[in-house]
């Protein structure tokens, strides 16, 4: 194989307006791109270094560039498996060696991964935490939308879910705590979002605290989110939860998250396909695992001002397949 040649970018991308979850808000949504050039070929990868999880951009690109050797004496993706552990590095580097041995070998990622070529998948469209009345106004705008993922925190949260389902009636909506509620709240509100015909509750607990859910009633499904990275996660999430959100960024890479796809679907659990907040670069890859998913929330390149290019094509909440000057 001829010498790779590493390029690391940070960029900067702006946001259609403020998004909030339970741990801050953000107007623009920086990423760091992984470029593998063989002179002949270029692969791409799009990362996002998260802070919940200790990664920083000085860590994430300080993990990749220990590795710039042995990308030059022709790493591939199976050997970087055990140099790098589940993070935002080693999905970077791993979802451009896809890219770059789909190039090399002129054909698209799903034939290399043996599974069939993706078909167009509904995303859920994410509404950002705010106050019930605001919304509301957003789940009105958007009613149209066949999932909507509401940001909860706590406080108020009924009256959010209130306002939304009464404005978006048709929608399917699921809800994300991103860790925000305690077992009380939990206690108090499952009972009522059942009532109001919510289908997931994703992440109510803190990941260090959702031991407390074994034995609960779970009268709507729990996803596990930051509970949830990669296959070591499983063993942990019996009793607690009935969905595991598979995110590139949390499992290191395509080529983990497919195989915690299997093991998730073998143990019984639904699937969740997540993303962090990103571009279609980041997106690309992860259309091959939601591909029969229970649930795909890939909607980051709407709530993207501009994006890598070409972008995914959304047809209203329905993503088409990447083409291949995108992404594999």
């Amino acid at each position: 194989m001829p010498a790779v040649n590493l390029k690391l970018e940070r960029q900067s991308w702006p946001m259609r307006g403020v998004f909030t979850i339970s741990r801050g808000s953000r107007t623009e949504q920086e990423v760091l791109m992984v470029r593998l050039d063989d002179g002949s070929f270029q692969g791409r990868g799009e990362c996002v270094p998260y802070k919940r999880y200790g990664e920083s951009f000085e860590s994430v690109m300080a993990e990749i560039e220990s590795l710039r050797g042995s990308l030059s004496a022709g790493l591939d993706r199976e050997a970087l498996q055990e140099l790098l552990p589940a993070g935002a590095a080693r999905n970077g580097l791993d979802c451009a060696l896809w890219d770059l041995e789909a190039k090399r070998s002129g054909k698209r990622a799903w034939e290399l991964a043996g599974i069939p070529a993706p078909e167009g998948v509904v995303s859920a469209y994410t509404l950002s935490l705010d106050t019930p009345e605001k919304m509301g106004e957003a789940a009105k705008a958007n009613a149209q939308r066949p999932l909507l993922k509401l940001k909860l925190a706590g406080p108020e949260d009924l009256d959010r879910v209130r306002a939304v389902r009464a404005n978006a009636p048709d929608s399917t909506v699921i809800v994300d705590a991103n860790e925000g509620w305690s077992l009380l709240q939990y206690r108090d509100l499952a009972p009522k979002l059942a009532e109001l015909g919510v289908a997931l509750i994703e992440q109510p607990l803190h990941a260090d605290m959702d031991d407390a859910l074994l034995g609960e009633d779970r009268p709507v499904p729990l996803c596990a989110d930051e509970s949830c990275h990669d296959r070591a996660s499983l063993p942990k999430l019996k009793g607690k939860y009935d969905i595991a959100n598979i995110k590139l960024d949390k499992a290191g890479g395509l080529t983990e998250a497919l195989a915690l796809k299997e093991a998730a679907l073998a143990e019984g659990y639904g699937i969740m396909i997540g993303c962090m907040m990103a571009t279609s670069l980041a997106m690309a890859p992860a259309m091959l695992l939601a591909q029969g998913a229970d649930y795909t929330d890939l909607d980051g390149p709407l709530w993207i001002a501009e994006d890598n290019q070409p972008a995914i094509a959304f047809s209203g909440s329905v993503m088409a397949p990447p083409e291949a000057a995108l992404w594999g």
